[in-house]
């Protein structure tokens, strides 16, 4: 499922949050620290040094922000999220052809399954040329350019690439999510179940009928969750 989750941080934030990127100096190092086997060999970015006091105060901003963000709950439905990281493009840097890693292991030892990727866009489209984040799934190919402070969610088995930057910065967070169900066909299947629910109850439908489908949308997950 490829879904753009609108406003996960306002306007107010973004500034913030920028001005401490634009002035992070030693903080940005080479992206391939955190690259995989198949990724380092496509991938030329720069990337905030993921154990700086940095990292871990503007995570945890968008941490916040996504905690409070019925949406992202409802498509991610997340059991463990791998802290923030944030990267930087320009000067023609881009990011190839990749699958992102299985598997990623948290500050504290624990490993994550990564079922979905996320970019949060801190750059806005008219500040950069180039830079789309290009997905392919079984429906086709997507390339992806959103507002600053939007956020897309998508498969992390999906082949995707950032394009190169040819004029200005691309600025981004980004983050995976092992969700507490596995497979994004069902994830899929309860995110539009989840917003059918919404819709009702917003228009005041057969309270029978929404019980019963709320019913369906829990023993569902309860189904295909996992611990």
């Amino acid at each position: 499922m490829l879904l753009q989750i609108p406003g996960v941080l306002n306007a107010e934030q973004i500034r913030a949050m920028r001005n401490r990127l634009d002035a992070a100096g030693d903080a940005w190092v080479d992206g391939r620290a955190t690259a995989g086997y198949s990724g380092a060999p496509v991938k030329r970015n720069q990337q905030i040094a993921e154990h700086t006091p940095i990292a871990r105060e503007l995570g945890d901003v968008v941490l916040a922000a996504l905690e409070r963000h019925p949406l992202f709950i409802s498509a991610a439905l997340p059991n463990q999220v791998y802290p923030p990281l944030f990267n930087r493009y320009e000067g023609g840097m881009t990011f190839g052809n990749h699958v992102d890693g299985a598997v990623r292991v948290l500050p504290n030892g624990i490993k994550l399954r990564t079922d979905v990727s996320a970019t949060l866009f801190l750059s806005s489209p008219d500040e950069y040329d180039g830079g789309e984040l290009v997905i392919e799934d079984t429906y086709g190919t997507h390339a992806v350019k959103l507002p600053a402070g939007d956020m897309v969610l998508y498969p992390a088995a999906s082949v995707h690439r950032v394009t190169p930057v040819t004029r200005g910065a691309r600025v981004a967070s980004f983050l995976w999510v092992q969700s507490l169900v596995r497979g994004d066909a069902q994830r899929a299947l309860l995110f539009d179940m989840d917003n059918a629910i919404q819709r009702l109850n917003a228009t005041d439908a057969d309270e029978l009928a929404r019980r019963n489908l709320v019913g369906c949308y829990h023993n569902l997950l309860r189904l295909w969750s996992e611990p």
